[in-house]
């Protein structure tokens, strides 16, 4: 049970509530909100870069085409990376640029620029130009490095600004994804704009689908749903999606972990290679081993969650206010997401190191009211390198320093976290009589599609709504299945529930509204986000 936190009262309209709620009040907004303008159109001005930035970056672009220059753009190995990965090298070589793509490998060389690196692309393709997709606002050493190696470097990125900052070109906003950046660049630079990629990277980064990402997700998912690049039918394919039928939950749930997991446990350049290729087999082929990779990610952060809990007090009253947790089996590739698993089960901020001889690595996420980067650059004097956003960050840490690092953030969060940020609260746009639920409503609530970080799926409560049936439905009785007053609802792992929704049972519910498609009939069903009983 949560506690629920009802955002405005209904009093009439409710488009205009849950506009409102999403930030959206006057009439423009709306328009601007409802009728998402087309990416194309969007400026430097509206996405939040620097125009002059741009013009220099296009500029130093097109002389190094000119030129015959080797150009080398350096991607990130998470999805939002390698899109943007694809993107930039696709403009530079639709103009005859010279141009190969590179992606670290995590583990090998860690995350962005590095001395190693710059050494390795300097061995295979000696660069007089290295453009970072994804990554580099932080990286002002190894920018110099490259220098010095007669390299020139354009930064693309949209992680937050350190203090002290590159000396080269920038074009730089935390308005877009990574993805999000590399296409603006590449669109001003070309008419070559591939909505399917930077859709793909944008969902896949979680930034918020507000502005212009609305409208990159919005125009992006009508060309995903559309394309004709085999690398995406194939993953599609392998991920058991229908083309014309993808939404942005199942490109964040079943395209993006696909292309994400090929970075974290094996190299992300077949990612890369799936998304460019234009032979189908090969697209086949390289869509199967994303596929089985992804199963094998699955696996592998399934244990070290089991393994991480072990490590957990076991009373919650024993639990510290951030999770701080380092073991010396901890694959770096799949941290991130252990961290995300234990916020989302204890709800308290978490730091998962794999810890190394001399150096360890680490991945943060947090919970609203923590800003993580910030709360782990207070720490820099003790921190090799430290990158992200206040809600997921990463860092390497010498290990002989993981001790005070750790007594310092949990001291940190101690000061900063009281119970209230502790308490899971579930945000309800309104509450509302079950009688308004109807097709009718549902059809007005697609015209906020698309959904996702920053524009959730409106949630509504109702009040004293008596259950007539309940049963336990799933391969283990996991779920509920309950019969109301005028509709049926589904309640995900909530069968624990079941004994105390007997005899009638009369409960609050708050919900998100859903059409249930089955045999090719389609019924509104609620799905059920919290039950509170009478």
């Amino acid at each position: 049970m949560k506690k629920w936190e009802i955002i405005k009262e209904y009093k009439g309209d409710l488009m205009d509530i849950l506009l409102e709620n999403r930030g959206v009040a006057t009439k423009k907004e709306k328009n601007v909100f409802l009728n998402p303008p087309d990416p194309a159109n969007l400026t430097s001005k509206d996405v939040g870069i620097d125009k002059v930035s741009v013009t220099k970056a296009i500029k130093r672009i097109q002389n190094a085409i000119k030129d015959k220059e080797s150009i080398v753009v350096y991607a990130d190995y998470d999805a939002d990376g390698i899109t943007a990965g694809a993107i930039m090298w696709e403009a530079l070589h639709s103009l005859g640029g010279s141009v190969m793509p590179y992606i670290p490998h995590r583990v090998e060389e860690g995350y962005g620029l590095s001395i190693k690196g710059i050494d390795a692309v300097r061995e295979q393709y000696d660069p007089t130009l290295i453009i970072t997709v994804d990554h580099g606002i932080t990286a002002w050493e190894k920018v110099t490095y490259a220098k010095k190696k007669g390299i020139d470097v354009i930064i693309t990125d949209h992680h937050v600004k350190p203090k002290k900052l590159p000396d080269c070109t920038t074009i730089h906003t935390t308005k877009l994804s990574g993805a999000g950046v590399s296409w603006f660049l590449a669109k001003e630079l070309t008419s070559f704009s591939p909505l399917e990629l930077v859709a793909l990277g944008t969902i896949a980064d979680m930034v918020p689908l507000v502005g212009p990402n609305r409208s990159i997700v919005k125009y992006g998912l009508a060309a995903i749903n559309n394309t004709n690049r085999v690398g995406l039918e194939a993953l599609m394919t392998d991920a058991g999606l229908t083309k014309g039928a993808l939404d942005a939950y199942c490109v964040s749930h079943m395209l993006a972990p696909r292309l994400n997991a090929a970075g974290r446990i094996e190299h992300a350049m077949d990612a890369l290679r799936l998304i460019c290729t234009k032979q189908e087999v090969k697209a086949r082929l390289l869509a199967e081993k994303l596929g089985l990779t992804n199963r094998q990610r699955q696996q592998l952060t399934e244990e070290m969650v089991l393994h991480a809990r072990e490590l957990l007090p076991k009373s919650p009253k024993l639990l510290r206010k951030l999770i701080f947790i380092s073991h010396e089996s901890y694959n770096p590739g799949v941290i991130g997401l252990v961290a995300g698993k234990l916020v989302e089960e204890y709800y308290r901020p978490a730091i998962v190191v794999s810890k190394g001889e001399v150096f360890s690595k680490a991945s943060a996420r947090s919970i609203n009211g923590f800003n993580i980067v910030e709360a782990i650059r207070s720490c820099s004097d003790i921190l090799v390198d430290v990158g992200g956003h206040p809600m997921a960050a990463g860092f390497t840490v010498e290990t002989k320093n993981l001790t005070v690092l750790r007594e310092r953030l949990e001291k940190l969060a101690e000061d900063e976290l009281n119970e209230e940020k502790l308490t899971r609260t579930l945000k309800i746009d309104t509450e509302i009589p079950l009688d308004l639920v109807t097709p009718e409503l549902y059809k007005q609530l697609q015209q906020l599609q698309p959904f996702g970080f920053g524009n959730p799926e409106s949630v509504f409560a109702s009040r004293s709504v008596k259950v007539y049936d309940v049963r336990l439905v799933g391969a283990d009785g996991k779920h509920l299945k309950l019969r109301l007053s005028s509709i049926d609802a589904i309640a995900f792992n909530m069968g624990n529930l079941y004994s105390q929704l007997q005899n009638q049972a009369t409960v609050d519910l708050a919900y998100t509204i859903d059409m249930n498609t089955w045999n090719g009939t389609s019924r509104l069903q609620l799905k059920v986000k919290d039950i509170h009983i009478q």
